[in-house]
């Protein structure tokens, strides 16, 4: 299992990070399409017609704090937590991500490990600002 963690400071109030984190169609990730679920969303990675969906469900939800996402997919399976917290004007946000890719060995969790942290951190420059 690969476990990755990113903190990010925002000038966006609790709230406003919460809300943008949190709107699902703003995670943009390149060769990844967001579709909103009544449960979650699932993000669909392809390159033309080979690819994998990464559904998730949210299983906790408490604005502005928490949001906890469960990972159901065939391909990708796990969990990821995203804590938003106060600081000053704005707020930190935490996104912690504890994921497995059916198929790949231990041995790449490393890689892996940097993949997951490099995704996370695009997501957060594109929704949040500095």
């Amino acid at each position: 299992m690969a476990t990755s963690r990113v903190r990010y400071v925002t000038a966006l109030s609790a709230t406003d990070a919460f809300e943008r984190v949190t709107d699902w169609r703003r995670h943009r990730v390149p060769l990844t399409r967001i579709t909103v679920t009544p449960n979650g969303f699932t993000a669909r990675t392809a390159i033309g017609p080979v690819g994998f969906d990464d559904p998730m469900e949210v299983t906790l939800w408490d604005p502005p704090r928490r949001v906890v996402l469960h990972k159901l997919g065939r391909v990708v399976r796990g969990d990821a937590t995203i804590t938003v917290e106060p600081q000053g004007p704005g707020s930190v946000v935490t996104w912690s991500e504890d994921v497995t890719v059916v198929g790949v060995p231990r041995w790449a969790d490393p890689v892996l490990r940097r993949a997951l942290r490099a995704m996370i951190r695009l997501v957060l420059r594109r929704v949040l600002p500095d």
